[in-house]
């Protein structure tokens, strides 16, 4: 049986969706756009502060559904710009250890709501 997992300190969904539905060990995280919701500020200061605040929304999601980073298994990036992978990837890999990284793609798209220039999902395992 699924269970709804939504957090009040991740941006509210803006579609028919949840932030992440759980069933039997795996969170199915929704992909996260850098929107702070405490301010209601949509971040597009850097590359670097937009991926933080994507790190951040997913950690508020899992922190909801009490699991950390550690139990992410797979992770999805979409980018604007293939050219900010590296600063991306400085700011992603700062949430994980490295040896238990989860596997994860990383692809260039065209556009992206809001217009932004990154948004992340992620399935995680119990």
């Amino acid at each position: 049986m699924k269970k709804i997992i939504n957090s009040e300190n991740a941006p509210s969904p803006i579609g028919p969706y949840n932030h992440a539905v759980s069933i039997g060990d795996f969170l199915f995280i929704s992909g996260q756009i850098p929107f702070n919701q405490a301010t209601q500020e949509l971040i597009s200061s850097s590359i670097e502060a937009e991926t933080k605040q994507v790190m951040e929304n997913l950690k508020a999601i899992l922190t909801e559904a009490k699991m950390t980073f550690e139990n992410a298994v797979k992770a999805t990036i979409f980018i604007r710009n293939m050219d900010d992978f590296s600063r991306i990837n400085e700011v992603y890999g700062s949430y994980f250890n490295t040896a238990t990284a989860p596997a994860r793609e990383c692809v260039q798209v065209e556009k992206l709501p809001r217009n932004v220039n990154i948004e992340i999902s992620m399935i995680c395992s119990k």
